[in-house]
């Protein structure tokens, strides 16, 4: 169940995990490496990473190639990006982990990020997929979202459509959501839809994707060097 958001409130600090999943095919893609690919200077996986700089563990679900690039992110070339704060030396090292089998689609992602978060996790978790450059606009609205209101989370909705990864659940719902699910090959529609959770318009595309060609030169997608 979803309802729309109202008017932004003040800013409430929220403790949160992030779980970002890069490990889907990109067939339409060539079967390129959606983590490395770059917009605006920066390959996709530092701009996730960005967008997660204010959460307390981070979660990279995708193939054992990413434990190079995650040793060598640069957060720091988005600082220019509307990014939370986080102190020096407080940005926790990314673990990386998969599925298994791989490429079981976002639920199976998801679940097996949500078991790599160290014990005891964040009450939130950020949810957030690799391809979506520019998701480190999203992270403070959404986080005013489930501020304002009980919810179990919140996410963006483009043109009707809702952007299930970009979004800030509760632990616990997806914990309940993912019991008993078989999630490999499960759809995001159904595990989220089962939640109540609160609709954050994206008028300005934040939630835009990578899938194709097209959305690649629509963004100004460039290969990493």
């Amino acid at each position: 169940m979803t309802r729309p958001a109202a008017g932004v409130a003040g800013t409430h600090a929220l403790a949160y995990d992030a779980v970002i999943l890069a490990g889907g095919r990109a067939t339409r893609l060539g079967g390129a490496s959606k983590a490395d690919l770059v917009v605006d200077g920066a390959p996709l996986l530092d701009r996730a990473l960005t967008a997660s700089a204010a959460a307390r563990e981070v979660v990279v679900v995708g193939p054992p190639e990413l434990a190079a690039r995650l040793r060598e992110t640069r957060p720091a070339a988005l600082r220019h990006e509307v990014a939370p704060a986080a102190p020096p030396g407080s940005r926790p090292i990314p673990r990386l982990t998969r599925e298994d089998p791989p490429h079981g689609g976002p639920v199976a992602g998801l679940a097996a990020g949500l078991r790599a978060l160290p014990a005891p996790g964040a009450p939130w978790v950020l949810v957030l997929a690799v391809d979506v450059p520019y998701a480190v606009h999203a992270v403070t609205a959404l986080e005013h979202a489930v501020s304002r209101e009980p919810a179990d989370g919140a996410h963006l909705v483009r043109d009707g459509r809702a952007q299930w990864l970009v979004g800030l659940y509760r632990r616990a719902a997806l914990d309940a959501a993912l019991d008993g699910t078989d999630a490999h090959g499960a759809s995001m529609r159904r595990l989220v839809g089962a939640l109540r959770c609160t609709e954050v318009t994206d008028p300005a595309g934040w939630s835009d994707d990578i899938d194709t060609p097209a959305d690649a030169a629509r963004l100004g997608v460039r290969p990493d060097r």
